[in-house]
């Protein structure tokens, strides 16, 4: 992770909780890209436990639908201690600025493909992922035109994995009313959508941002 101002807000920096456990994890000999890497790893089994749940019925298929949710947090909160751990604990590495961004970037093809196998749609899991990626894309060139980042949503990536995990929990009972995978097809159309929204969104707000830049030069 770098060590950067320019951070995408979060609440939860600034709770006890998350300060208590960075302290730790800084006086630790691990890394913020240790951390970063460990985020795709979490992708990497939620994925699996999202594919999974098409092999699976009634309760095992509800404990990889838990499991998948509670492995998508853990990859939100390895991002969220990587930055932490980097700026507040003084760990940033010159190779940081790399971890940050590409990890991100796996864990959620990881996530959105595997969550699009498990409903027998993996083309709609790599439409969610690709637009996914298209709003970070949008969000570093705009870095590298010298503009802000951009972390607006609607489906930012704090709002992508709060649909899929809100989708999994409530899956894991879709057998009270033997449902089988529409919550998860309406939270992947919902990524899908909101992610080319978000996408257009940011890349119409740095085109302003440049043209009132450069006029006002």
């Amino acid at each position: 992770m770098e060590n950067t101002g320019d951070r995408r807000p979060l609440a939860s920096r600034n709770t006890r909780w998350a300060q208590t456990i960075a302290r730790r994890l800084a006086a630790m000999a691990i890394t913020p890209n240790q951390i970063s890497q460990a985020s795709m790893a979490a992708a990497a089994l939620a994925g699996l436990a999202f594919w999974l749940t098409s092999e699976t019925q009634d309760g095992l298929r509800s404990m990889l639908f838990i499991a998948a949710a509670l492995f998508c947090q853990l990859r939100l909160l390895c991002n969220l201690f990587d930055g932490m751990v980097a700026v507040e604990g003084g760990k940033g590495a010159p190779d940081g600025p790399f971890w940050n961004e590409f990890p991100d970037r796996v864990a959620d093809l990881f996530i959105l493909v595997g969550a699009g196998y498990g409903i027998g749609l993996p083309a709609l899991g790599f439409a969610a992922g690709a637009f996914a990626v298209l709003t970070a894309y949008v969000r570093e060139l705009g870095r590298a035109n010298g503009a802000p980042s951009d972390f607006s949503g609607p489906m930012a990536k704090q709002h992508r994995m709060a649909a899929i995990t809100l989708a999994a929990v409530i899956s894991a009972f879709e057998g009270l009313w033997l449902g089988d995978g529409e919550l998860m097809l309406a939270a992947l159309v919902a990524v899908s959508v909101g992610a080319a929204f978000t996408a257009l969104r940011r890349a119409r707000r740095q085109t302003i941002w440049l043209r009132a830049n450069a006029a006002g030069k």
